[in-house]
């Protein structure tokens, strides 16, 4: 587990500051495709950690900024999606580990079926 150690990471109001920036990263949920469903952040993607191999076909540059996240900081889709990206050789992968909770937590939104 040292691995996910050296994960960059990003709060909310970062994350919320890139979005909302003039190179938004691409945000993606790793959790199952109900609960991205369910509420996700807005302009979010959805690669559950087990499909990380769909990156390939959807994100093209190696360098591109992502930026994943899950449900809460107890959550481990993300940090485990991240360090695939990087072994997939994505080099700018940083891990949003409040996920959800710590999202709404800060006051911004989220939209889905049970938002």
């Amino acid at each position: 587990m040292s691995e996910i150690a050296t994960l960059q990471r990003v709060d909310a109001e970062t994350l919320y500051r890139k979005m909302t920036g003039e190179h938004a990263p691409v945000i993606i949920n790793a959790l199952q495709r109900d609960a991205f469903i369910a509420k996700h952040i807005p302009g979010s993607i959805n690669i559950p950690e087990e499909n990380a191999e769909v990156a390939e076909q959807v994100l093209p540059y190696r360098d591109a900024e992502i930026i994943v996240y899950c449900a809460n900081s107890d959550c481990t889709a993300s940090p485990t999606l991240a360090q695939k990206l990087e072994e997939m050789g994505y080099t700018n992968v940083s891990d949003f580990e409040e996920g959800l909770s710590g999202w709404r937590k800060a006051g911004y939104e989220l939209i889905g079926n049970e938002v």
